[in-house]
């Protein structure tokens, strides 16, 4: 690790999409690392789109510093998610603008990048052929897996196999790669050897913002009637790989149960189909509600008595739920929705902090919400506890982002 007094060695540039104060979590994470980056001595320069990942209409100063950080964002870099065209415009142009800024920056010492916009990586495998930069891939999700798995594109498709040639070449030509959990390392593995350049390290919860709120005199729970219920919450992002069609039907046929409470907090393509369910079935016990905001998030996450966390059957090692993290901090136990093995499933058989349940069985649901809530409050506290204790013993903010740091530095070679 560089000594904190040391001068720079060199510009480190971030290229992500999103970026604080965005909601996005990918955004969110780049941040902390940007910013524990610069607090180590180094000169960290990020480049992100000057508009709202999820809002458009929300536009962010095109220049500032952040905690040591410079922020540039980039104008006609983002127009929302609203189609598949417009997503691809703008990631096409942050992606040009990224490209020439990284070949035109001087004194570039490393390459950070993630999958915000995808395929970013792709700019900045060039970058490093063309300057001897070394790049570091941040994988927080994997493509094409993902488009195949939902359907999207067919595996042997033109635009698959382009976009696996493209990862392969991405891969290649990292200095290091990081995975979220051992099955994204291990579908990271089927594409070449690339084992002694891979690191697990799990997303970290944002500890500094969340932390348990007792419920009477939980701001959130009073604004939205929540006051005497028994609330459970799913928070982030609403995406078909984590799907929600079963505890929707244990809603609709718990609906006449005056006690208790869905609520369903976030953004993305999935929030349709929970407002068209509210409106459908007229649903007094579900609520929907936007992203947010970080300075706000230890009072949403407080409000519920237990967390929801899905991940599609054939997503594991495609994304990687870090929803759980931010439930774990504010010490709540977990209803897990989907399949085992799969990293959620390995915390909670090593940990009791929850209970899982298998997509499509809804009485399988339904039992388990009677169950959780006949389980006395003692017991669920505890749950929290547990979690909370697991956090800061093994995934915290500090010990996972200084890690994450010092590999880095490692690999692009920053340390020098």
């Amino acid at each position: 690790m560089m000594n904190k007094n040391s001068p720079p060695a060199g510009i480190l540039l971030i290229f992500s999409q999103t970026f604080a104060p965005d909601p996005a979590a990918v955004g969110q994470h780049i941040t902390d690392a940007a910013i524990a980056m610069a607090r180590r001595g180094h000169t960290v320069r990020v480049y992100a789109s000057s508009r709202g990942y999820e809002d458009p209409t929300r536009q962010y100063p095109l220049k500032e510093n952040m905690q040591g950080v410079d922020v540039r964002r980039l104008r006609f870099s983002s127009f929302g998610k609203k189609n598949l065209l417009i997503r691809i415009i703008g990631t096409a142009s942050f992606l040009i603008q990224c490209f020439f800024i990284g070949l035109l920056t001087p004194n570039v010492k490393g390459i950070l990048f993630s999958t915000s916009p995808p395929m970013i990586g792709f700019a900045a495998a060039w970058i490093h052929l063309l300057r001897r930069v070394p790049i570091a891939y941040w994988a927080m999700d994997l493509n094409p897996d993902q488009l195949i798995m939902m359907g999207k594109i067919k595996a042997r498709s033109f635009r698959a196999q382009l976009l696996e040639r493209v990862n392969r070449f991405i891969l290649k030509n990292s200095a290091a790669i990081f995975a979220l959990d051992r099955f994204m390392a291990d579908r990271l593995a089927k594409r070449g050897d690339f084992a002694e350049k891979t690191n697990i390290d799990p997303p970290w919860p944002h500890e500094h913002v969340i932390e348990p709120v007792a419920p009477q005199n939980n701001p959130f729970r009073i604004e939205h009637g929540l006051q005497g219920k028994f609330v459970f919450m799913y928070s982030g992002n609403h995406s078909p790989a984590n799907p929600l069609d079963t505890i929707l039907t244990a809603a609709i046929k718990l609906k006449d149960d005056p006690q208790l409470r869905f609520v369903f907090v976030g953004g993305g393509l999935g929030k349709r189909q929970i407002q068209a369910c509210i409106q459908e079935h007229q649903l007094s016990n579900v609520l929907s509600l936007p992203y947010q905001p970080l300075e706000s998030l230890k009072f949403s996450l407080s409000a519920a008595d237990v967390h929801l966390v899905s991940l599609g059957e054939n997503m594991v090692g495609i994304i990687h739920p870090c929803k759980i993290y931010g439930a774990m901090a504010a010490g709540k136990p977990i209803l897990f929705l989907g399949p085992s093995p799969s990293h959620i499933a390995d915390i909670l058989d090593e940990h009791e902090i929850g209970w899982q349940i298998r997509h499509g069985d809804t009485e399988g649901a339904i039992a388990a919400i009677a169950h959780i809530r006949n389980t006395p409050q003692a017991q669920l506290n505890q749950m929290g506890r547990n979690a909370q204790h697991l956090l800061r013993e093994r995934l915290s903010q500090e010990t996972l982002c200084n890690r994450f740091c010092d590999r880095l530095e490692v690999a692009l070679q920053l340390h020098h």
